[in-house]
């Protein structure tokens, strides 16, 4: 059976580019065969800033958007985290649907798929690092960065990635299938 690869895109914000590099990778992971891609939009839960009366630690969450939240975290063996860069920083919907949960992240590897100006997203992508290690998450070295993103795009709206970026999304993916199989076992406990 396949590891189950959540496809997190990480900005609610109108106008976004995250979805058309979501929907470019799950493509990519589907044909790459190692992963179950399940697209996982943050913006479609609605997550006011942390809202829970209850430390996310005690897993009793009263509201119905953190039970969904926590349902689709909880199914993921593995993460790609589509994240832009905003004012040289992660998303601020990234780290809140980040803080909502704790058990449901333990013991997962995440890669980052980001995009940016000039930077490609790298910043983000450094900052989030840290916040992912925090609740149990394993980040991974691999990620793909895409700088300039908006030139990347097609007259139609559409992302048509180059060879570069797909052997660094296969390497990214092959490491990401490695790792959440090393870790399965620390899962099931």
């Amino acid at each position: 059976m396949k590891h189950q690869l959540n496809i997190i895109i990480g900005s609610t914000r109108p106008g976004r580019a995250g979805p058309v590099f979501a929907h470019w990778l799950e493509g990519f992971a589907r044909e790459h065969g190692k992963f179950e891609p399940v697209l996982t939009d943050i913006a479609a839960f609605h997550l006011p800033v942390l809202d829970e009366p209850h430390h996310p630690r005690l897993g009793n969450y009263q509201n119905d958007h953190t039970k969904a939240w926590s349902k689709a975290i909880d199914a993921a063996d593995a993460f790609v985290f589509v994240a832009p860069e905003y004012n040289y920083f992660v998303a601020p919907a990234i780290v809140n649907a980040i803080d909502y949960l704790l058990r449901e992240w333990k013991y997962k590897p995440a890669a980052i798929f980001s995009y940016g100006g000039v930077s490609g997203g790298l910043r983000a992508a450094q900052a989030l690092k840290p916040l992912l290690t925090s609740v149990g998450i394993m980040p991974i070295p691999e990620g793909v960065a895409l700088p300039l993103y908006q030139k990347l795009l097609e007259s139609d709206g559409s992302f048509k990635a180059s060879e570069q970026v797909q052997g660094g999304t296969k390497a990214m993916l092959d490491e990401l299938s490695r790792w959440s199989e090393a870790l399965k076992p620390m899962r099931a406990v």
